[in-house]
């Protein structure tokens, strides 16, 4: 053995360190979808105890996403007997469908080999840009401080980052057939674009993002807070690229709903579809958090509400967030404020939580600086596995004849 192969795993390239540690916790959660399989009942999607692939390619909304790769969108929007516009394809983008359907072609596979082999690879990659998201942000000046606490604790950030965010509790999606993987890794590729001030590869970035989940609005506070911080320094053919920029991504938040309306020949045929999974059978904004508060807690809904609200407002003004740097925090304020005002809470919520990406690289700082920082990164880790015990076994698995949906 060469003296370079017996070398501590802390010398390492960054990039082996980040896929050692996202590998083992994909290997994890495969461990837990293996064990928790072997529960499930037959479902509309699957037999009894169905192996691997199949419990990771074909369940919940991974349906949906198949079908639109094997069969297309709909050509009208589908309605009930009362008119109202039934639960259909054209809620669900089309990137990551194209692009399974793609590498079938070329090679012959099915969707259910496919499809999640293709996530949980897109998942790795996607720890990769966070890793180098949140190692930018650690080198701006206001991130020097936590050197102070504890030496070489800023350069831990990053990974510890990786580390929390890939074994959270909904971390097992980055594996299933679903579009979280290509979001987050388009999210951060994003942001990681405009932190390098590489705007053209941040459009068409953006524009993909468009493609692939509704959060491409939000990233357009992103673009706003990095324009901010940076245009007394930006010469004018970079501030023109910065505003066309913002602009384009404005663009792409709305891009998908104009398709579908356009294809469909129904100009809000996209949030009609949309309010077809809502409990007051349209979109509408604010409202249900109120609605899911007094469901859950009666009177005392309102007053959680507000100390959810609080603490979110709390921990987007605390330092280890604004340390983060315009970007990160920009991503954090618009992505909280994409929940708040379009999204209706509910089990999914837990899943959508994949993307908070500065919410990790936040929590990461004080771990980073602690004495007994081991002992937080285990504790840390074995709660978050807990997290995907319950996720998988609670809401992955469905006990017919219904269930949450994760």
């Amino acid at each position: 053995m060469t003296p370079a192969s017996l070398r501590s795993p802390r010398t390492w390239p960054w990039w082996a360190q980040v896929l050692v540690v996202a590998v083992a916790a994909r290997v994890i959660s495969a461990v837990i979808f293996l064990a928790v399989a072997r529960t499930q009942a037959a479902t509309p999607w699957s037999d009894p105890s169905p192996g691997y692939l199949v419990f990771t390619g074909d369940m919940w909304d991974a349906g949906w996403y198949r079908s639109i790769a094997e069969e297309g969108y709909p050509t009208s929007l589908p309605r009930g007997g009362d008119g109202l516009v039934l639960q259909n394809a054209w809620a669900f983008f089309p990137l990551f469908p194209v692009l399974v359907r793609g590498i079938s072609l070329l090679s012959g596979g099915t969707w259910t080999v496919i499809a999640p082999l293709l996530a949980t690879v897109l998942g790795l990659a996607a720890m990769l840009v966070v890793h180098q998201v949140v190692a930018h942000a650690m080198t701006r000046p206001a991130a020097t401080g936590l050197d102070r606490s504890r030496r070489g604790a800023r350069d831990l950030v990053p990974l510890l980052t990786v580390a929390l965010l890939a074994t959270s509790a909904s971390a097992p999606v980055l594996q299933v057939a679903y579009t979280e993987s290509l979001a987050l890794l388009l999210v951060s590729s994003v942001i990681l674009a405009v932190q390098r001030e590489r705007y053209g590869a941040a459009a068409v970035l953006v524009v993909a993002l468009g493609l692939t989940r509704a959060v491409a609005l939000p990233m357009a506070v992103v673009v706003l807070a990095h324009a901010v911080a940076r245009w007394p320094g930006l010469a004018m053919r970079r501030r023109v690229g910065v505003v066309g920029l913002l602009a384009l991504t404005v663009l792409s938040g709305f891009a998908w709903p104009a398709v579908v309306g356009r294809l469909t020949g129904v100009p809000d045929a996209y949030t009609l579809t949309q309010g077809a999974w809502r409990a007051r059978q349209e979109v509408v904004l604010l409202l249900p958090w109120l609605d899911v508060a007094r469901w859950l807690l009666g009177a005392w809904g309102i007053l959680a509400l507000g100390v959810l609200v609080a603490t979110l407002v709390v921990t987007l003004a605390s330092r280890p967030m604004r340390r983060l740097g315009p970007e990160l925090l920009g991503w954090a304020i618009g992505y909280v404020g994409y929940l708040l005002v379009v999204v209706e809470p509910g089990t999914s919520l837990a899943r959508f939580a994949i993307l908070a990406v500065p919410f990790w690289a936040a929590l990461a700082q004080p771990v980073a600086t602690s004495r007994h920082r081991g002992r937080a990164v285990a504790a840390l880790v074995v709660v978050g596995v807990l997290g995907q015990i319950a996720w998988i076994g609670l809401l992955w698995r469905l006990v017919p004849p219904s269930g949450w949906p994760p």
